[in-house]
């Protein structure tokens, strides 16, 4: 499958901190990404989440539906509840052709709290992983026989946040349990998206592109920020714009032959980055990389 650019509403309008790009209206925003050159966007809070009210608003620009984020809550109930509660999700998706579930374990997380520091993260002791790997597997497993992949996102504030963590999470889950790369998330966590790209190749299920700016990270570090601090305070960025060093990672997908979506999603504050010059520059500066590494031809 030829690979495809997506782009995350979260450019023009914040999921987590709403009041982030909060007047833009969603016409703005599908507008924009398809100006941009993007094949296809994630869902985001102003979606509507009826297959039969979205697909003509989506094809309208252009546009098909990348996938969506889903909050799991894997620490608290069992994989047949969980898929229980999933299905409405996973039914919206099914029907409008995606291939990835994007699923992010949140009890306890802290990532949506803006007066939480990022140290007050939950964390999995040596008992829950494996219980957490076999109820993630199922979850994986069911998906799998629908026709979809999980796609696992490691996120700051989570308890899967770290380079160790995903190595943990890959170890302890079957194949069925996919991995979405993160690049920012990875970097702002202290790891090397390159090493894990490498590492986990044949499980890269999704790829979130995001850069950080490695000043304002180490100033939010220092201080112990909240994640929705450290968020409008810039430190994240589009590919490109920041610190990551990016054509390696772009190889090490080519090497894998990786052929699904790579989706920019870069939450900045609006007011001081504004959506549609960065989403172009993120578009660009992605589709540059993949046509260097061999992903485009």
């Amino acid at each position: 499958m030829a690979i495809r650019f997506g782009v995350n509403p979260i450019v023009w309008s914040n999921d987590d901190l709403r009041t982030l790009g909060g007047e833009t209206p969603l016409e703005t925003c599908l507008s924009e990404a398809r100006q941009a050159g993007y094949d296809g966007i994630e869902l985001g809070h102003k979606f509507p989440r009826q297959a039969a009210e979205l697909k003509p608003i989506l094809d309208a620009h252009g546009l098909a539906l990348v996938s969506g984020w889903y909050s799991g809550n894997l620490l608290e109930r069992t994989a047949a509840d969980e898929i229980e509660a999933m299905r409405p999700h996973f039914e919206l998706l099914q029907a409008l052709g995606c291939q990835v579930l994007i699923f992010a374990e949140t009890t306890s997380a802290v990532h949506g709290d803006v007066a939480m520091p990022l140290s007050r993260r939950p964390r999995f002791d040596d008992r829950i992983w494996p219980v957490m790997g076999e109820r993630m597997t199922q979850v994986g497993d069911w998906l799998q026989r629908q026709g979809m992949r999980l796609a696992y996102h490691h996120h700051m504030g989570t308890v899967v946040q770290t380079e160790d963590e995903v190595d943990r999470l890959m170890t302890m889950t079957g194949e069925s349990v996919g991995l979405l790369l993160d690049t920012g998330h990875l970097a702002y966590a202290g790891g090397d998206p390159l090493a894990v790209a490498r590492r986990w190749a044949s499980r890269i299920a999704h790829v979130h592109l995001k850069d950080v700016r490695r000043r304002v990270l180490g100033e939010m570090n220092a201080s112990d920020a909240p994640f929705l601090r450290a968020v409008p305070g810039g430190v994240f960025t589009v590919p490109g714009d920041g610190d990551i060093d990016y054509p390696p990672i772009f190889e090490a997908l080519a090497g894998a032959d990786y052929g699904g979506w790579l989706v920019v999603e870069a939450e900045q504050d609006p007011e001081r980055a504004h959506p549609f010059t960065y989403a172009r520059k993120g578009y660009q500066n992605s589709v540059a990389y993949a046509r260097g590494a061999g992903l485009l031809s």
